[in-house]
């Protein structure tokens, strides 16, 4: 998936464009294309940590950035 891609798919997430069922299947499809854990892209979209709305350009870059603890 591209970012361009995701800017969009999350855009319409943030606009409700989406039945709830849905709007759970292209988050999960947010989640693998952009290798995060399950439910990452939702937080940063719904309970971002700075309480700040964030644009869908800064959630993909978010999500693009993550990086997993190391083992």
């Amino acid at each position: 998936m591209t970012r361009e891609t995701a800017i969009t798919l999350v855009q319409k997430v943030m606009d409700v464009e989406y039945e709830e069922d849905e709007m759970e299947k292209v988050l999960d499809q947010l989640d693998r294309a952009l290798a995060c854990p399950t439910g990452y892209v939702s937080d940063l979209i719904f309970w971002s940590k700075d309480r700040q709305e964030s644009t869908a350009a800064e959630v993909v870059d978010r999500a693009l950035a993550y990086q997993p603890f190391a083992q």
